[in-house]
């Protein structure tokens, strides 16, 4: 698809454009504005786009595999971000034999019934099923001990790193009238508006910010940061309406709900590592913590983008 498809290559290319930019500032800055002060920013900020780098290049794996590569991508996606969810808070041993499905049998199938193109099952599999079946699962092994603290932890974890991220590859399922064969840029659109609203509100939080947007929760989160990331990154979505079957209008209004959607999983995931007194989910990424961290704004903006492109353009 990728040797066929000028508009993906042409957004790869910009994308790669980015990176190498971004990369040259990045080491300029450190070799000429170093000093004791911002020596710490400045090197989170190229492990920043080292990670970048290293991201984009396993999606482009992944495009160049085709469907099958994207599924295996978000499998392990889902793998470590579930491994991060679960290690948060000690388990007992009668939930070892429940995480062992969740892990082995009910993360897999998830994604098998992608690849089977069984949107019916796919949609109700894990909210239904599964968590029915983790429940009664704890139950047998006859530990009661916060049987329902630990049943939830369990049933939140496979929500939101498990379900909600297979809404992206399950973009795939789609069948959008006159763009038969393009899905895997819905895909590129949606992961590229919601994380550069992360990255930009950042920037414009270091840039602009004095006022937390919640204090208690995260303090490096201000009003300025919000508000800048959120329009910009809307305007960036807006801009590549090219690559979707939207128009420029709607693909402006579907980027600045995802961006709002983006900001509140970031904002849950934020609470749930405050309440475990922790600052990233995990290390798998230099620069970036966890794959958990990556991907918590994912995790809101999927499933409602997913619905959105299936119920107004297929």
């Amino acid at each position: 698809m990728i040797f066929t498809d000028l508009d993906l290559q042409l957004l790869l290319a910009c994308i790669f454009t980015l990176l190498i930019v971004a990369s040259l500032i990045g080491q300029l800055i450190a070799k000429f504005k170093c000093n004791n002060n911002n020596r710490k920013m400045i090197e989170n900020l190229n492990q920043r786009i080292n990670a970048w780098w290293i991201m984009s290049i396993v999606l482009l794996i992944a495009i160049l595999i085709g469907t099958i590569g994207t599924l295996i991508l978000f499998i392990f996606i889902s793998f470590f971000a579930l491994r991060e969810c679960i290690t948060l808070t000690p388990t007992q041993l009668g939930d070892h034999q429940a995480l062992f499905w969740c892990f082995f049998i009910l993360l897999p199938f998830q994604y098998l019934l992608i690849g089977l193109n069984w949107y019916g099952l796919f949609a109700i599999f894990i909210p239904v099923f599964g968590f029915l079946f983790i429940a009664t699962r704890i139950a047998i092994n006859g530990d009661t001990i916060d049987f329902l603290g630990r049943v939830a932890k369990i049933q939140w974890s496979m929500m939101i790193a498990v379900y909600c991220i297979s809404y992206i590859p399950a973009l795939l399922l789609l069948h959008i009238p006159n763009y038969e064969g393009q899905n895997i840029k819905l895909i590129m659109f949606l992961v590229i508006v919601v994380q550069l609203s992360d990255v930009l509100q950042y920037v414009f939080g270091k840039l602009f910010g004095r006022h937390a947007i919640v204090p208690k929760l995260s303090p490096n989160k201000t009003v300025e940061g919000f508000i800048g990331g959120v329009l910009s990154a809307s305007l960036i979505g807006a801009l590549l309406w090219w690559i979707t079957p939207f128009d420029i209008w709607q693909a402006g209004l579907i980027a600045i709900l995802m961006t709002l959607l983006g900001f509140c999983g970031g904002l849950c995931m934020s609470a749930i590592k405050r309440d475990r007194g922790i600052k990233d989910f995990g290390t798998i990424i230099e620069g970036h913590g966890g794959m958990m961290d990556r991907i918590d704004s994912l995790c809101f903006a999927a499933p409602v983008f997913f619905h959105i492109v299936r119920y107004f353009y297929t």
